[in-house]
């Protein structure tokens, strides 16, 4: 594992005009699941975690530094953002002000096309591409492995929507110092050799969760039982899917996604009291899942923190594994994903 500092130089802006940057980030979904935290501040996670970015739900950030402004300017989707989304977007803007040195104010537009609060990883591809515009207009040249770091202390997810196909965060060493805690907890990218893989996205439910994936995680790490036992057992978990993930062995990488997944719901239904995702049909896409397996295809479910299932397969049996995903869950939105980019700005004009 690397142990880089982030490059962290700033370019003097000119002080007469604002700077404009524009950022494009996607989704990523766990295999192997980030469930919990243990510095809340840092957002230092108890276990390493393991995705895949989408080419699908881009979010696309504008990010333009305003000399006259008193306060950050922040629009979701068209709308003022306000209450939390707006409370955790001005404190990463802060934190790049630090960086930077500079006091300048931002008004930040965020376009999402993922469903907000679904289990979909919003924050992920928003805090992504947030870390990525605001550190060019504030004129902070990162590094890949700084910008993971700086979009891990807006959403933990983040940290590996900075790169695409599959990215392995780093939990970073226990028992460090604040400084060396940050520092060791980052994404990288991780090859898949011989790998075409799809995830086939059933979504059940968009609307927001009746409980955060922040309070069931602090509910979960709290009073669950089996929680320390599954963390434990994740970090066997990891090991086996870059193995095989190193040896192009997709059945093997979809059973280990599909324990580790049941493995953190199991934790949240003995959480107390319990947090409780999964729907009826939820379970309508799991049965689904397991009656293709019999039928001879390799598919595997994988949840996060919602009812909303995401399906991994073989690129060329996408097609079979959605209308089995569809006659499950009829009412439903059902779609296909393949592995996306990384992060990246859009343009590097000052305006």
């Amino acid at each position: 594992m690397r142990r880089e500092h982030p490059t962290t130089v700033a370019r003097p802006l000119e002080q007469d005009a604002a700077n404009s940057t524009a950022a494009v980030a996607h989704p990523n979904i766990a295999l192997i699941k980030y469930w919990g935290k243990r510095d809340e501040r840092l957002i230092l996670p108890w276990t390493d975690s393991l995705s895949m970015t989408l080419d699908v739900f881009p979010t696309t950030t504008r990010v333009r530094l305003d000399p006259e402004a008193a306060q950050d300017e922040v629009t979701l989707n068209g709308e003022p953002a306000a209450g939390e989304v707006a409370r955790r977007i001005t404190a990463f803007l802060q934190l790049v002000r630090e960086m930077a040195g500079l006091d300048r104010r931002a008004v930040v537009d965020t376009r999402n096309t993922v469903p907000t609060g679904a289990g979909l990883a919003s924050s992920a591809s928003g805090f992504a591409a947030l870390a990525v515009a605001a550190a060019a207009a504030y004129g902070i040249d990162l590094d890949a492995t700084a910008l993971s770091r700086l979009a891990r202390r807006g959403s933990g997810s983040a940290s590996r929507s900075v790169f695409g196909g599959f990215a392995v965060w780093h939990a970073g060493p226990e028992g460090a110092t604040a400084a060396q805690g940050d520092l060791g907890s980052y994404a990288e990218p991780v090859s898949a050799a011989g790998i075409d893989p799809a995830l086939v996205i059933a979504v059940v439910n968009a609307g927001p969760k009746a409980v955060s994936s922040r309070e069931a995680m602090r509910r979960t790490v709290d009073t669950s039982p089996l929680y320390r036992p599954w963390a434990a057992s994740s970090k066997d978990d990891l090991a086996d899917m870059r193995a095989a993930l190193g040896r192009g062995d997709l059945e093997a990488v979809g059973e280990i996604a599909e324990r580790n997944a049941l493995g953190m719901h199991a934790t949240m239904l003995a959480a107390r009291p319990a947090v409780r995702y999964l729907s009826p049909a939820t379970v309508a896409v799991l049965d689904s899942v397991l009656q293709l397996r019999r039928d001879g295809v390799a598919a595997y479910a994988t949840m996060d923190a919602g009812p909303n299932v995401k399906v991994l397969c073989r690129r060329a049996d996408a097609r079979r594994v959605a209308e089995a995903v569809r006659g499950a869950v009829p009412d439903g939105t059902v779609l296909v994903a393949g592995p996306g980019p990384g992060a990246r700005l859009l343009n590097e004009d000052r305006c």
